[in-house]
């Protein structure tokens, strides 16, 4: 078979299409990944070193403490709103009282703090489980759970292109998650006690102390995933997302001209990858320090 240049010519505006709701999709995804990600990576890498020493030493009653809190909502949402409002004053007095017991020995012997330590472990265990579902799971079995089952449980409509933009940025989160952990756990220590001596606060010493180091480690990681998403939003075809491969199948279904719409398609995410690899190069190269 020759190869027929008009034919991509003829596909071209279709192409370009489908090329603009890929860059779309992978960009917005992106951004909410990236926004999802460092919250999960700062959570996984400081949620459990904010405890004090002297609350670790009461155990599991720390540990515990917030996913009881987190039960008894749960609980409340699910049944107990439907009482009476004596027995719902009840039900959070208990609730309440549970806590109390659970966290009054290590408060006795650590202080305040210790009421900020099981919200630190909330969040850490939240973060942890976020990023093993997302990392577990593929993403095609992510995004028919997304646009089929959950307006199932939930009764609500998802469009297609809305559920291809939130699953790639709850997958691409839970990668960029690990991708901030390590970045953020590479930094010497010596920074982080360095600002704790000129006495900043440790959002303070995050944003300004070890949140540009790490980021400077981020970048090649980064501009590997971000590559590896705008791929995998070639995986959305299976609920109809009108993205350049798709748009390429509808064509080659329509003339039957497998070589050349392929080829395109190819050549299209090569140049859309290599300019991701390009801007993140001259990054890289602004921010290196030697």
């Amino acid at each position: 078979m020759d190869f027929d240049w008009s034919v991509i010519w003829d596909a071209l505006p279709n192409l370009l299409d489908g090329t603009l709701m890929t860059v779309k999709i992978t960009f917005w995804g992106l951004i909410g990944g990236f926004v999802l990600g460092v919250l999960a990576g700062v959570a996984k890498t400081y949620g459990r070193a904010s405890v004090p020493e002297g609350a670790l030493r009461h155990g599991w009653r720390v540990t515990v403490a917030p996913w009881v809190l987190v039960v008894a909502v749960l609980l409340y949402a699910l049944f107990a709103h439907r009482f009476a409002g004596g027995i719902q004053a009840a039900y959070w007095i208990v609730a309440a009282a549970v806590l109390a017991a659970m966290l009054l020995p290590a408060l006795r012997e650590v202080g305040l703090p210790v009421l900020a330590a099981p919200f630190g472990m909330l969040l850490h265990d939240i973060a942890s489980a976020y990023v093993a579902v997302m990392r577990g799971t593929p993403i095609v079995v992510q995004v028919m759970f997304i646009y089929f089952a959950l307006p199932v449980l939930a009764d609500v409509r998802v469009e297609a292109e809305p559920a291809a933009i939130v699953t790639l940025m709850i997958n691409s989160g839970a990668y960029i998650a690990e991708i901030v952990r390590g970045a953020l756990q590479s930094v010497p220590k010596g920074l982080h006690e360095a600002g704790q001596a000129m006495g900043l606060p440790f959002y303070k010493i995050l944003a300004h102390i070890i949140g540009p180091v790490a980021f400077r480690r981020m970048i090649p990681p980064l501009g590997n995933q971000c590559i590896i998403s705008l791929k995998d939003s070639s995986l959305f075809i299976v609920i109809g997302v009108a993205e350049l491969t798709r748009q390429g199948q509808e064509i080659m279904a329509a003339n039957f001209r497998a070589l050349e719409i392929w080829s395109a398609v190819a050549v299209i995410y090569l140049i859309l990858t290599g300019l991701i690899a390009a801007g993140l190069r001259a990054v890289e190269k602004r921010m290196r320090i030697l």
